[in-house]
């Protein structure tokens, strides 16, 4: 076999793999978000009645912007 169809077979290869692995991490990352969605302002003021705190919206929303800073 000629060297320039060996580097077609890799090069088909390659773009396969990558192909098959875009979808494969396309379908892990939503079942991860399934099981763990993003935190939103109604989880926040959830959390803070379940310890007892009035869930101010000030506080509500410095807490929604140190948790986008985090990530």
């Amino acid at each position: 076999m000629p060297w320039w169809g060996v580097l077609l077979i890799g090069i088909g290869a390659l773009l396969i793999g990558a192909v098959v692995g875009f979808f494969v991490a396309l379908r892990v990352f939503k079942k991860m978000q399934e099981k763990n969605p993003p935190i939103n302002e109604d989880m926040i003021r959830t959390m803070f009645r379940q310890m007892g705190v009035a869930p101010s919206e000030k506080r509500v929303r410095q807490v929604m912007e140190s948790m986008k800073q985090k990530q």
